[in-house]
């Protein structure tokens, strides 16, 4: 059972089907003038028409890149002129921070967040740019990026696009199309229309001037339509997941020393995130995934290092023994009583090879 889509979604069988069709119409170099170039470029055209209308947005302000984490890049660099102030939510995922670490010209600060993991608004000040993510990618909380009031804001939505409406108040954003079910290698730039934004990296030679290097056209298609399929079926979907996710909230809340994070209410549909007292996240990762069940544990750009994840930190949750559990669009009841069937001995498990159990006073 795949409980790790807000890493990446399984693919959409209408992204498949894009996919399929467009790989042997799409090949050629869109900027070209015959005839492969023109079919390339009409599958391009076609594809960032979709997404403005999926996303409500202007053709012209769309954008595709090579990844989310490249969308992200673009989108933030972009905005902050040398020389800036650039203010950031605590909790930004690792793109942003590696963006403005990379730029030694900008005078960055961090936003502190409540324990629900949202920003402290009194705390933004005037800035140049902030950037605050629309929903954290490991505890789901919607930020109030509406309600910020700066020279220019960066929105990384990688999380939510598709999944939620896009709110009002940025000026550039990022998207990831693998997050929403269309295939990796494709990201979404916005840019809005009279923003003050300028490509921070060298130039191309393509249509487009905010990116670089050749459009995947087939995937790029793939995910549009695939954004398109998620956002008709949105609000189903969103419904049956946040029944889903309420009911495991409330199951995990239920075994001793957990903590479970991020807002109950104003959040990610398909997402939820938890702590366990004495519990190697990596072990239980492990453990769930020998019974069958495939979620993430710490960081999920930084789980690997084994480094605490400095989300959970910046919110003064736990931050061991952490566990992100997120659905797929057709998870079920069953599936959902299953895992929550299985979590409660993998635990106790782990505990007893610590040298405790259930109901010591740990």
């Amino acid at each position: 059972m795949y409980l790790d889509t807000a890493s990446s979604e399984p693919l959409h069988p209408a992204a498949r089907e894009a996919l399929l069709a467009a790989l042997d119409r799409g090949y050629a170099d869109p900027r070209r003038l015959h005839g492969a170039a023109r079919d390339a470029r009409l599958i391009l055209d076609n594809a960032r028409a979709a997404v403005a209308e999926a996303l409500g947005v202007r053709r012209d302000e769309v954008s595709f890149t090579s990844s989310g984490t490249d969308a992200v890049h673009r989108g933030l660099l972009g905005l902050a002129r040398p020389g800036a102030t650039v203010a950031h939510a605590a909790v930004e995922h690792s793109a942003v921070l590696h963006a403005l670490a990379w730029r030694s010209d900008l005078t960055v600060r961090a936003l502190p967040v409540d324990r629900l993991g949202r920003v402290e608004l009194d705390a933004v000040g005037e800035p140049d740019v902030v950037a605050l993510q629309h929903a954290n990618h490991e505890v789901g909380t919607v930020q109030p990026v509406s309600e910020v009031a700066a020279g220019a804001v960066f929105m990384d939505a990688c999380a939510s696009m598709g999944r939620l409406p896009l709110p009002d108040g940025w000026s550039a954003a990022a998207g990831s199309a693998h997050k929403w079910g269309g295939p990796a290698g494709v990201g979404v730039l916005l840019v809005r229309k009279g923003a003050a934004w300028r490509n921070p990296f060298p130039a191309d030679d393509r249509v487009d001037e905010r990116v670089s290097g050749f459009e995947n056209v087939p995937g790029v298609l793939a995910a549009a339509a695939a954004l398109q399929a998620v956002v008709a079926e949105r609000d189903e979907v969103d419904a049956r997941q946040r029944v889903l996710v309420d009911r495991i909230r409330a199951a995990v809340a239920e075994i001793p020393d957990t903590e479970v994070v991020g807002d109950p209410v104003d959040r990610l549909p398909h997402l939820v995130t938890f702590s366990f007292l004495y519990v190697d996240g990596e072990a239980l990762v492990d453990g769930l995934n020998r019974r069958g069940f495939e979620v993430a544990s710490g960081s999920a750009c930084t789980a690997s290092t084994l480094e605490p994840s400095h989300v959970l930190a910046a919110m003064g949750a736990l931050t061991h023994g952490n566990v992100r559990v997120s659905l797929t669009r057709d998870a079920s009841e069953a599936d959902v009583e299953r895992f929550l069937a299985a979590l409660p001995s993998t635990v106790e498990e782990i505990r007893k090879d610590a040298g405790l159990s259930t109901g010591e006073a740990w």
